[in-house]
């Protein structure tokens, strides 16, 4: 495994941390969503205590192809709004999650919110009559065992699955347990107060961005001790980044296998990411030849960018920064019209570079900011997201 080269490190401005200027590039809040959401015991401390849950996980599984007509409903005797399904050559009944219960419900066509508000009896004998005369006649089951066998999915017989647990044993490989025994770790903390970015923050549940649930898993790591200068503020302290990714995964088909690399500024205490450039993702579907898929793109490519210089990507800002489009008000409007901006939308995005640079655009690194800038006003996603891409595109063509 290669050794990254980390370009202009620089030493911390005071004890604790760098100072940071987020007010650039893009805010993601995809983080802080999956932070919000997670009950305490999806959070994990470590990647060796996230990989034990659910490998253990799988070790309890087993998945099988099953005719759907051979697949019996009953109503539990116990329990009127439960069902359980008998699967051929089963010896016991297995009971469906959540969902499970959905998908199976997706694949035969019957509503599930409306099953679910049936009593068991009914909604059997409607799920018997979708199972037996459904079109497609198999269906992929997958089964853990855990005191008592659950069916965690339901899929199409040509589901490609990828473990959760192969997922984290890649991550594994370049970011050892997370918790800052190689240069991958669970990140630090902004302080609003100061715009420190301090790395050295106690791991614990409410720090932590390392999840699993009973239908996926989802890991946040950066490499904040090592600090990348790429060109200078307008006070003449530099401009630091830090790298890092996130990727996620659904062993049970609630989600895509998916990997986001990216340099960003600052995480703050919400998990908000602040200061995100370069971002590139990669997601695979779990179609018949995932995991090969995951084997020879997904994977490696995550090693790459643990093991990459940033090289290109500062080289890419300076360039940037360098790249003189317009001197004039005349010469900043008529950049901005000419690729597609509102005479509106031009007024605004210069109003912003003049307002944090204290001087009007003039690079395309100033005209990206702007873009950026204005971007994260906007309350709509989709539009904010195309305005993000309009600039992420300009950045990518400078040459």
């Amino acid at each position: 495994m290669g050794v990254v080269e980390v370009l202009d490190l620089v030493a911390p401005t005071r004890a604790g941390g760098w100072k940071v200027d987020v007010s650039r590039g893009e805010r993601s809040g995809r983080v802080s969503s999956e932070w919000f959401n997670r009950p305490d015991d999806e959070r994990y401390l470590s990647l060796d205590d996230l990989w034990a849950n659910v490998k253990g996980r799988s070790e309890r599984s087993r998945s099988r192809v099953v005719q759907t007509a051979e697949i019996r409903v009953e109503a539990a005797r116990d329990n009127p709004e439960r069902l359980h399904l008998r699967l051929p050559k089963a010896h016991e009944p297995v009971a469906p999650t959540h969902w499970a219960f959905g998908q199976l419900a997706s694949i035969v066509g019957a509503p599930a919110s409306y099953l679910r508000q049936l009593p068991a009896p009914l909604a059997g004998i409607n799920l018997q009559y979708g199972l037996t005369n459904h079109r497609a006649e198999q269906v992929k089951t997958f089964e853990t065992e855990d005191g008592r066998t659950e069916l965690r999915a339901v899929t199409g017989p040509d589901y490609g699955r990828i473990h959760d647990h192969e997922l984290v044993e890649a991550v594994q490989r370049i970011a050892g347990n997370g918790t800052g025994d190689t240069r991958w770790k669970v990140p630090g903390v902004l302080d609003w107060s100061t715009g420190v970015y301090n790395p050295d923050v106690e791991i614990s549940r409410d720090t932590t961005t390392l999840y699993a649930s009973d239908r996926d898993v989802f890991l946040f790591l950066v490499d904040d001790h090592n600090p990348i200068e790429a060109g200078r503020l307008p006070d003449g302290s530099p401009d630091l980044y830090f790298r890092g990714f996130y990727c996620w995964n659904s062993e049970v088909g609630a989600k895509t296998l998916g990997m986001a690399s990216f340099y960003l500024r600052a995480v703050c205490q919400n998990r908000n990411l602040w200061g995100v450039e370069d971002f590139q993702e990669i997601t695979i579907r779990h179609s018949k030849y995932a995991a090969s898929r995951f084997a020879h793109e997904a994977a490696p490519a995550l090693t790459r960018f643990a093991n990459s210089s940033p090289q290109g990507f500062v080289n890419g800002i300076k360039a940037a920064r360098q790249q003189i489009v317009a001197r004039t008000d005349e010469d900043r409007d008529d950049f901005l019209r000419k690729r597609g901006f509102s005479k509106a939308e031009s007024g605004k995005i210069i109003e912003k570079v003049l307002m944090e640079e204290g001087r009007p655009p003039e690079s395309i690194f100033d005209f990206v900011q702007g873009i950026t800038r204005l971007a994260r006003d906007k309350t709509q996603q989709d539009a904010r997201l195309d305005m993000e891409g309009r600039a992420k595109k300009l950045l990518d063509r400078v040459g």
